[in-house]
């Protein structure tokens, strides 16, 4: 079943909110708040197929019934898509761009050390990545990497300046735990983008494209796991956009 968003705004002369709500198969996801305001989210998944479409109905009435009227030219591609504590990433905390184009389930798996948000790098990132657009803070994609390394974490951030095996292999032996960590935050960091945003900086793009192939080189001899492989063409596939901040 394909996703079925609509949206809907309320205005009075006290108050303008809006109200979406994203359904299919078994699980419902509704994000609402002020008009202007990044919002909040919260999923649902229910039993069967027929009890997740009798309930997003239910809320649909619900909400005309206070006065709701649907919004069919709303947005949800400018949205910023934050997911919640009680899920982690899913499909219906995550951009619609994101959910096209990155369909395996491990793009959401919080427990699989090779996808990008389920090692504790990975986790990290998406969550520092939610927390700066919560709170509206300047992000540079290009450099987001970098800071998260050195200005949040208090690391050394190791770019990606040779995929020579021998050459990697030999700084792998000084700076290994820099150079994994500099890696998988790198990589994270697109996704992250994108699954927020839907967009992804070219530069950044570049980077995690690097960053992937030099983390094969150190652990896999070059050769991508098929979970990698999958990363690395998804993203590669991915069209990255000229906007390089927020």
């Amino acid at each position: 079943m394909s996703p079925i968003r609509r949206a809907f705004i309320y205005q009075d002369e006290k108050s303008h909110k809006f109200w979406t709500i994203d359904y299919s198969d078994i699980a419902i996801g509704v994000h609402y708040g002020k008009s202007g305001t990044i919002g909040k989210y919260e999923v649902k998944e229910y039993a069967s197929l027929e009890a997740c479409e009798k309930e997003a109905k239910k809320l649909i009435a619900n909400k005309v019934k206070k006065g709701y009227q649907e919004a069919e030219t709303f947005d949800f591609e400018s949205c910023f898509y934050i997911d919640t504590v009680e899920y982690g990433p899913h499909p219906k905390t995550s951009h619609p761009r994101f959910v096209a184009h990155f369909t395996e389930d491990f793009y959401y798996d919080c427990g699989d050390e090779e996808a990008p948000f389920g090692s504790d790098e990975g986790s990290d990132t998406l969550s520092e990545v939610e927390e700066m657009i919560r709170k509206k803070r300047p992000i540079a994609f290009s450099t987001l990497p970098q800071y998260i390394v050195e200005q949040l974490w208090g690391m050394q951030y190791i770019a990606v300046t040779t995929l020579d095996k021998e050459e990697v292999e030999q700084m792998k032996q000084k700076q290994e735990i820099d150079m994994q960590q500099s890696d998988m935050v790198t990589y994270s960091s697109a996704f992250a983008q994108i699954k927020i945003t839907g967009q992804l900086d070219p530069k950044l793009k570049n980077k995690a494209l690097l960053a992937l192939k030099r983390f094969a080189i150190m652990y896999t001899a070059s050769a991508f796991t098929e979970t990698q492989q999958t990363m690395y063409e998804d993203l590669l596939a991915f069209e990255a956009t000229v906007e390089e901040s927020l």
